[in-house]
């Protein structure tokens, strides 16, 4: 049997985290960051790539978050080539700190946050 009470206190607790949320969104909005030339371009084509519109059924949770971490990168996309410039063998961008944040935890999951 699930524990309502704890379920209860969880909701809760992700107001305050969407309170913080808030905050940091108010107060960083942007960070700049400078990516390999041949991931930037991986991003935008991400963007670029037309996928067939429509429900896709029903999807496992590890098909549903793939989903979202594509579109997450498409995003990325989007900004990069909206706002990307090109410095030598990089791409500068200023991400929305949500996509940061996104690229972030999707690089900690995969065990490769902290390295280049």
């Amino acid at each position: 049997m699930v524990d309502q009470e704890r379920y209860a206190r969880y909701r809760e607790e992700s107001k305050v985290l969407a309170a913080i949320g808030a905050h940091v969104d108010a107060q960083v909005g942007r960070v700049t960051v400078r990516l390999p030339r041949a991931v930037a371009e991986a991003a935008v084509a991400a963007w670029e790539r037309d996928d067939p519109d429509g429900d896709v059924g029903e999807e496992t949770h590890e098909q549903y978050a793939l989903r979202g971490s594509a579109g997450d990168l498409a995003l990325i996309g989007l900004a990069i080539s909206e706002r990307g410039r090109r410095e030598g063998e990089e791409v500068v961008v200023d991400l929305h700190v949500h996509s940061a944040g996104a690229a972030w935890l999707q690089a900690a999951e995969l065990g490769l946050a902290g390295q280049p």
